[in-house]
């Protein structure tokens, strides 16, 4: 968190926007179900003999990725992060300085059941764009925008049929179950967005998801996906779109679209 905050600080600054990273504590509960089934990646690859005695060793929980094996580590939810009222503060008093704030989804804690008010540091990693949802909601933001290396919400990506969602709302994409096909990339993203419209109170309140080339062409819908409430039909399609994303190379080994 610490080295994303920097990096974007430093980036930011030549460009004379002054910024304050934050160092953010993010409270999960280490009885949720994802700590009895480890998942997210992380750390380098090993293989089998070493991945064997390292789980031997340390008690780790090591699964097959591809011919080698990584460590895994559980991705509970965000229940409460900590320093929101200190992000706040900044945004109410400070508005010509920018926040950075929950990087890679903060650093999980839970707290002490005989006495809550003392923390402990919790192996997991919580995913950074659900994170994400709950700070935007927190500060009752009016949206909340995701940014990728590959544009929005596309159905069929990189086949011929594909097309690209310009806006859906969050009953449309719960019923198609977009974002099932790449539940370690882009099902997060679309669950983050879904997330942060639903519980919003902000009338109106929307989610973007798209391109970081394109980030200044979110606000207006001219690229990426919008979603929100009150969709027509649940789902607007972005014309002229199956060529481009049947053309597109991928950006990351990961796939990330929609399926």
């Amino acid at each position: 968190m610490g080295q994303i905050g920097y990096v974007l600080a430093q980036a930011l600054s030549s460009q004379g926007c002054t910024t304050a990273p934050l160092i953010c504590q993010v409270v999960v509960d280490p009885q949720h179900e994802a700590f009895r089934d480890p998942s997210k990646f992380v750390g380098p690859i090993y293989g089998a003999k070493e991945a064997t005695a390292l789980s031997q060793s340390l008690g780790w929980v090591m699964k097959p990725d591809g011919e080698y094996f990584r460590r895994v580590v559980p991705s509970p939810p965000p229940q409460e992060i900590l320093q929101v009222d200190a992000i706040r503060t900044l945004l109410e008093e400070s508005p010509d300085l920018l926040p950075i704030a929950c990087g890679g989804g903060g650093i999980p804690v839970s707290r002490i059941p005989s006495n809550p008010r003392t923390l402990q540091g919790v192996e997991a990693v919580i995913d950074k764009d659900a994170c994400g949802a709950k700070l935007a909601n927190e500060l009752d933001a009016d949206g909340y925008i995701i940014l990728t290396d590959g544009g929005g919400i596309w159905q069929n990506f990189g086949k011929p049929n594909a097309r690209e969602m310009k806006m859906a709302s969050p009953e449309y994409l719960l019923g198609t179950k977009a974002g099932k096909n790449f539940p370690g990339s882009m099902g997060p993203k679309i669950q983050a967005a879904i997330d942060f419209v639903t519980n919003s109170k902000r009338p109106g309140a929307w989610a973007a998801i798209g391109d970081l080339k394109d980030a200044g062409k979110l606000f207006s819908n001219e690229e990426g996906t919008i979603v929100k409430e009150d969709v027509e039909e649940g789902v607007v399609w972005r014309e002229s779109t199956a060529s481009a994303a049947a053309d597109k190379p991928k950006q990351s080994k990961d796939q990330h679209k929609s399926g």
